[in-house]
């Protein structure tokens, strides 16, 4: 079936916390991929890292969600 680009959903990135994709690592790795996509300042986006770190995992993926929300479900 061919379809028209305008008949392109916007769809969220979906991510498996008990996966690989789950871990810190690759949660803080996506705030700068997606910070530099929506225009996030490097500033903020270090900010935004700090934060992550400062707390638990579960701080982190809330300060994540916080922040991607729009963009991405997390599953716990």
């Amino acid at each position: 079936m061919i379809k028209s680009r305008d008949e392109l959903e916007c769809r969220k990135i979906e991510i498996d916390l008990h996966s690989k994709n789950g871990n810190a690592m690759y949660l803080l790795s996506l705030v700068d991929a997606l910070g530099k996509q929506l225009s996030i300042p490097k500033e903020v986006r270090s900010d935004i890292k700090k934060v992550m770190m400062m707390g638990n995992y579960e701080n982190l993926i809330k300060t994540f969600d916080i922040w991607f929300g729009e963009y991405v479900i997390l599953y716990k």
